[in-house]
C-alpha cells in the first residue's frame, strides 16, 4: 500500500470528518486521478520531439502516455487536423498516490524560488491544476539526456463538492500552499 494512502485512511479522513462534520464515511472527499499534460508545440516541425516527451513523461508518470492529436487544422501554425501535438497520462490508485508523494516530497522542493502553489487555481469543483515550467525537477530525469526542457500541466481530481474542501484534503497531503 501507498504511504500516502495510509495516511489518507488513518490521519486526513479524520481530519476531514472532524472540520466538515461528515455524517458518514463515503461523504469524505477523496483524490479521483491526477491527470499530467504535455504540449509539444514544436512536434509539428520535429516529429523526434514528441518522442523525447513521451520518453519524459514515461519516466515521470511510471506509465506510457497517450499521444494526442489536433482537432481541426489551422494554418498560422502550419498545424494539420490529425497531426501528434502533445501527450496526457492518467494516473489512478497506486500510482497516483506514488506520483503525488514524490511531487510534493521531492519535485516541488527542488523549484528555484519556490513558495508555495497557489490557493487560486481550483476550479469551483474540488480540482486542482497547476504548471510546471521544467521536467528536470523530477529525479527520473537525467539532466545529460535531455534536448530541451518542457512544461506540463498537473490536474488534480477529487470528489469534493467546493473549493474549501477540496483545499483541506491537499493539505492534509501536504501540499505546500502560499501563505
Amino acid at each position: 500500500m501507498a504511504r500516502l494512502k495510509k495516511h489518507y485512511d488513518e490521519v486526513v479522513t479524520k481530519q476531514l470528518v472532524e472540520k466538515f462534520g461528515y455524517k458518514n464515511p463515503m461523504q469524505v472527499p477523496k483524490i479521483d486521478k491526477i491527470v499530467l499534460n504535455m504540449g509539444v508545440g514544436e512536434a509539428v516541425n520535429d516529429s523526434k520531439k514528441l518522442t523525447n516527451a513521451v520518453g519524459d513523461m514515461t519516466k515521470i508518470a511510471g506509465q506510457k502516455p497517450v499521444v494526442c492529436r489536433a482537432k481541426r487544422s489551422v494554418a498560422n501554425f502550419k498545424l494539420r487536423e490529425g497531426q501528434p501535438i502533445g501527450c496526457k497520462v492518467t494516473l489512478r490508485r497506486e500510482r497516483m498516490y506514488e506520483f503525488l508523494d514524490r511531487l510534493v516530497n521531492i519535485a516541488l522542493p527542488r523549484v528555484r524560488d519556490f513558495r508555495g502553489v497557489s490557493d487560486k487555481s481550483f476550479d469551483g469543483r474540488g480540482n486542482y491544476a497547476m504548471g510546471i515550467k521544467e521536467q528536470l525537477i523530477f529525479p527520473e530525469i537525467n539532466f545529460d539526456e535531455i534536448d530541451e526542457t518542457r512544461g506540463m500541466d498537473i490536474v488534480i481530481c477529487t470528489t469534493a463538492r467546493s473549493n474549501e474542501e477540496a483545499k483541506a484534503l491537499l493539505e492534509g497531503f501536504a501540499l505546500p500552499f502560499r501563505k
